[in-house]
């Protein structure tokens, strides 16, 4: 296997792949590309596709319904599962006869719950309003699965013919359990060469709408549920004892909110923090580089640490989420659990992250379970092939905006299909200012002029990546 750091030195050492002296004016998309794009994607936020209500398989019809009018083959668009795990593969077919791997694109159909009485606009009917499109799903990621599909439907319509397979990949249930991810990643990872993901990465504007850069993500951190428990054999409540549970439970949690995981440093994390600090200047850039050169800067740390953009960056964290315990209110605890969720570092096993919290709980009669079956997956190498597209990709529309290589601190659909191999890379097609993320929150929404930029990335990958 190719080692990453040597990609991630390589295309460093190339810097015009991330800052590019381009110049000229930017590309232009036809008024029918935009149109058809909007269109698309206000069908897919109408549809409330939150698993559980039923919706996922209309959600999978319409897209193959698109796909079937833009020129698709019935027979290449797959719909399958039960309920709302439901999948849909589509196969873009390639002329290379040796069969090389295909060029997987990743997305997913559901969005995160939204009750129209918490909104000031129904989440479920796309509204244009001030230069934005609101709805539910219209960032995360309704925007992302338009742009694909009508770019996919776009290269059909003007006779491209790639020479590897194009696949898309959407799942039913990236928000909730990740069942159908895992699927399609068992099923489809064999084929894939490379897996852009449209989940992750993405534009960043400044507070007037300015470029600053763009993110391309090529590692996440694992995600990982566990319960940590405690009993006693209760008794009444009018008979207090010493071992009851949620005192116990307390005091321990307690102990977990103070501990602080070792700051780590990646190849990509470290390139990010580098050149995202002379981005962003002030006191979090002089942080940010000094971080770069020395983890164990105890200021920067602290500074970073205060921050929630950063915080998540600089090393595995663990928080408690949930908490249960009694059973009545006239009794003694008998049982006392907390959840904790913990993203985990890549490259650090799970289990040693248990056997942390198992010293820090520093109660031996703690039961610490491991909830699910935590994927764990190592950063993807910078390939230059690919930084070139996106590259490519960029100019287009933002001639020389920089491209920084990032870490997820969450997890997408990416690391199922990048524990199995095949190097994923989230290359989302938003371009939006910070105060404008309402990823599963109230009201949300994106900007409408980031379609154009977006559609322009997305055909540069797939043209330059598929041949």
């Amino acid at each position: 296997m190719t080692n990453p750091a040597l990609k991630l030195s390589t295309a460093l050492a190339g810097l015009s792949l991330f800052a590019s002296v381009a110049g000229g004016a930017p590309a232009k998309v036809a008024p029918a590309w935009h149109d058809q794009t909007l269109t698309i994607w206000k069908n897919m936020i109408a549809i409330p596709s939150v698993h559980g209500r039923g919706q996922m398989r209309p959600m999978a019809e319409s897209i193959a319904k698109q796909l079937r009018d833009g020129g698709f083959a019935a027979e290449d668009i797959v719909i399958e599962g039960e309920g709302d795990d439901i999948t849909l593969a589509a196969r873009y077919r390639g002329t290379d006869k040796s069969k090389r791997k295909a060029l997987l694109l990743s997305g997913h159909m559901d969005v995160v719950e939204a009750r129209p009485s918490d909104w000031k606009r129904d989440p479920f009917t796309p509204i244009e309003e001030g230069g934005y499109l609101y709805g539910r799903g219209s960032y995360d990621m309704k925007l992302g699965n338009a742009v694909m599909v009508s770019t996919l439907i776009e290269l059909k319509r003007s006779g491209f013919k790639p020479k590897r397979d194009i696949l898309l990949l959407l799942s039913g249930d990236e928000e909730t359990a990740m069942v159908t991810t895992r699927r399609l990643a068992k099923r489809y990872a064999s084929e894939g060469a490379l897996l852009l993901n449209a989940d992750a990465g993405g534009g960043m504007l400044d507070p007037v709408g300015k470029p600053v850069s763009y993110k391309l993500q090529a590692a996440e951190k694992t995600y990982a549920d566990f319960e940590i428990s405690l009993t006693d054999p209760g008794g009444h409540s009018s008979r207090p004892t010493p071992g009851n549970a949620i005192y116990r439970l307390s005091r321990l949690i307690d102990r977990i909110a103070a501990y602080q995981f070792p700051p780590q440093l990646s190849d990509i994390t470290r390139a990010y923090f580098r050149m995202t600090g002379k981005l962003v200047g002030g006191a979090t850039g002089a942080a940010l580089l000094r971080f770069a050169e020395d983890p164990t800067d105890a200021d920067a740390i602290a500074t970073l640490r205060a921050d929630p953009e950063y915080v998540g960056l600089i090393g595995t964290t663990c928080v408690a989420t949930m908490l249960s315990g009694g059973h009545a209110y006239n009794a003694l605890p008998q049982k006392a659990s907390v959840a904790v969720n913990c993203r985990i570092f890549p490259g650090v096993p799970v289990e040693e992250i248990k056997s942390k919290l198992t010293e820090v709980a520093a109660d031996p009669h703690a039961l610490i379970t491991t909830l699910d079956e935590p994927t764990s997956s190592d950063a993807s190498p910078l390939d230059p092939s690919l930084l070139r597209a996106v590259r490519h990709g960029i100019d287009r529309s933002y001639p020389g905006l920089p491209i920084v290589p990032m870490m997820e601190a969450g997890a997408t659909d990416s690391l199922h299909f990048r524990a199995l191999g095949v190097p994923s890379y989230g290359v989302a097609a938003s371009f939006l200012r910070p105060e404008d993320d309402f990823a599963h929150g109230l009201d949300e929404r994106l900007p409408l002029s980031t379609i154009d930029p977006g559609l322009l990335l997305w055909h540069s990958l797939l043209s330059e990546l598929s041949n």
